[in-house]
């Protein structure tokens, strides 16, 4: 009978197996849920202690591999115009006759809500205002808002923000859903981390090396999907504090991720076509409602000429934001960018296998163009509709409450003190209350599908066992890292699995490469 539930097919490395009545891949399942269980039970029992662990290991990491995050993202952004500018480009993902299986809006609601997520709902009015009072690159922020002051730091203020929104972000997530893209529907490898090292590697990718890759993209998903769960609870509870007078603490923000992961994993359960794309298109719906409004009830013209402006600032910014030698801003550098770079390494896994998995039939310049393209130029008007808003009633002397809650370090509340100085503030606090709720429960169930994915060695229809296990668990290890230790303690899980994932992904640079390369030469 054993031998009936264990099959290994030597050609994917693939060793499958029952465990629990769960088809999985054992070795990746095992030890990656083993380890994310002790992990939960270590910290709870540990609160205190691991609260201090974690602020300690966050100042280590950000001072001491900076320059590590700072160079690879460069890199994967020049890998991307090197995929788009040379006849790999022209490769279709599931071979020459292959058709894309969602449509250009179903496809891009689905990028949209997996790579950006809840960030944008928090960090959309809170973060151009941080940079506005505290500029980088040795800005001086403006004294008594003096014109020529005032102009350059709301420039900078905007460029800052685009830029650890923008191309280089998701240059990362590019390389990752192309090399997987690549290697399922061209290659015939199971859709798994490994299988994007196979042409690098060859059949080593089958045993255990290739085993310690899913590992940690396991736990490189998780960690920055609880990065995001954790900041999305913090804006929910915020949210129904401001709106409906409920508490505002740790205990309403455990309720909040509880209830949520409730309905995530329902959607995670109904499956890709029936939960998480329509899910995903309600959220762009909401979204693009949203950010209409602050259009139309906010500073438009402004705002609307702030963003050509703004894009041109930010490309001519690029350069001095992402160099790390010399750098005056190290507080900026190493709170900030550093820290979106990490989350978007422990992301990558996550947004690269999920946009794998919608995108056969799109040809690598397709996918590359758009995901460095549409995504980004959505991030920048955004940023510049609520947080350009934001700065513009400041300047003129109007809104007060979002800088007051910028300058507390309460950044969950900028959004919903910016709705409120527009008209209608209650009704679409309601309508980003519901949106962050979908975000959260985007994330949440395309997260849980890919650790299934991965843990299941790349089987599609993965168990629904599986896929409650892992939701699940999500949401405990948000809990965990929020009561042990807040928004530090989430930053530090980010960290911590970005960094290695950050030296993975340069070799599967290579592998994709080296994979398309010969898919040219072989016509």
């Amino acid at each position: 009978m054993a031998s009936a539930n264990r099959h290994t097919d030597r050609e994917t490395g693939r060793d499958d197996g029952k465990f629990l009545g769960l088809e999985v891949h054992k070795p990746v399942f095992l030890i990656s849920s083993l380890f994310i269980v002790a992990f939960v039970a270590a910290v709870l029992g540990f609160r205190d202690a691991a609260g201090g662990v974690f602020g300690t290991l966050y100042a280590w990491i950000v001072s001491t591999f900076d320059w590590v995050f700072m160079g690879t993202t460069s890199i994967f952004l020049l890998v991307c115009i090197l995929f788009m500018a040379t006849p790999v480009g022209r490769v279709r993902l599931g071979g020459p006759e292959a058709k894309p299986e969602y449509s250009l809006w179903s496809w891009f609601a689905m990028l949209f809500a997996a790579g950006i997520g809840i960030g944008l709902m928090f960090f959309g009015v809170a973060e151009p205002v941080q940079h506005f009072l505290n500029p980088p690159l040795g800005l001086n922020p403006p004294p008594g808002l003096d014109a020529a002051g005032t102009d350059a730091a709301r420039k900078m203020a905007i460029s800052a923000t685009i830029f650890h929104w923008g191309v280089h972000a998701w240059a990362i997530y590019a390389v990752v859903a192309l090399a997987l893209a690549f290697s399922a529907y061209n290659l015939r490898l199971p859709l798994t981390i490994r299988a994007g090292f196979q042409p690098l590697l060859g059949k080593a990718v089958q045993g255990r090396l290739g085993d310690c890759i899913d590992i940690l993209a396991v736990f490189a998903t998780l960690f920055g999907l609880a990065t995001s769960l954790g900041l999305g609870s913090q804006q929910l509870a915020a949210g129904l504090a401001h709106l409906f007078g409920a508490p505002n603490t740790d205990l309403t923000r455990v309720l909040v991720i509880a209830g949520v992961t409730c309905i995530a994993t329902l959607s995670v359960v109904s499956g890709m076509d029936k939960g998480i794309k329509r899910l995903s298109q309600a959220n762009l719906f909401l979204a693009l409602l949203l950010l209409v409004f602050v259009l139309a009830a906010g500073p438009t013209l402004e705002v609307l000429s702030g963003f050509v402006g703004g894009i041109g600032h930010y490309l001519g910014a690029l350069g001095p934001l992402n160099n790390w030698i010399g750098r005056e801003d190290l507080d900026f550098m190493h709170d900030w960018t550093t820290f979106y770079w990490a989350w978007w390494f422990s992301w990558s896994p996550f947004v690269g296998l999920f946009v794998a998995r919608v995108s056969r039939g799109r040809t690598v310049r397709q996918l590359v163009g758009c995901m460095l393209a549409v995504p980004v130029l959505l991030s920048a008007l955004w940023m510049n509709a609520f947080g350009g808003t934001a700065l513009s009633l400041h300047i003129d002397g109007g809104e007060m409450a979002v800088v007051e809650a910028v300058g507390a370090a309460q950044f969950e509340m900028a959004l919903f003190g910016l709705l409120e100085s527009l008209p209608l503030g209650s009704v679409t606090s309601g309508i980003a209350i519901v949106l962050v709720a979908v975000f959260f429960i985007t994330s949440s169930d395309s997260g849980s599908l890919v650790i299934d994915t991965i843990t299941a060695g790349g089987k599609i229809d993965t168990p629904v066992g599986l896929r409650v296990f892992w939701c699940t668990f999500e949401g405990l290890v948000a809990i965990t890292l929020l009561v042990s230790g807040g928004l530090v303690a989430l930053q530090t899980a980010a960290l911590i699995t970005g960094f290695p994932f950050a030296l993975l992904l340069l070799a599967m640079c290579l592998s994709t490469w080296k994979g398309l390369r010969a898919a040219v030469r072989q016509g």
